[in-house]
C-alpha cells in the first residue's frame, strides 16, 4: 500500500513540476523545446454527445502533455525504483 502511495505521488509531482517548467521554459531560446506539447483526447469543442430524447449526455476528456512533463516523469520513475522502503 505504501509502495502504491509513493507511485502516485511521484507521478503528480513529475506531472506538476514538468508543467511549471515547461511554463518557465517558453520564453528561453535554447530550452523552447521543453515547452512543445501535444493534446490528446476528445476536444471539449466538439465533444461526443449521446442523445436519448430524454437525457442528452456529451462526454470529452482533452489532456495537454509537455516535452518537460515527459522528461520529469522519467525522473520520477527513476527515482521511484531507487527509493527504499521498510
Amino acid at each position: 500500500m505504501k509502495r502504491t502511495f509513493l507511485l502516485i505521488f511521484y507521478l503528480l509531482a513529475g506531472v506538476i513540476l514538468g508543467a511549471l517548467l515547461a511554463n518557465l521554459c517558453q520564453g528561453v531560446p535554447f530550452l523552447s523545446w521543453l515547452a512543445y506539447s501535444k493534446s490528446l483526447g476528445i476536444s471539449p469543442d466538439n465533444p461526443f454527445v449521446l442523445d436519448l430524447s430524454v437525457l442528452q449526455v456529451s462526454f470529452s476528456f482533452a489532456m495537454r502533455i509537455s516535452a518537460a512533463q515527459v522528461v520529469t516523469i522519467a525522473l520520477a520513475l527513476f527515482a521511484y525504483t531507487r527509493t527504499p522502503l521498510r
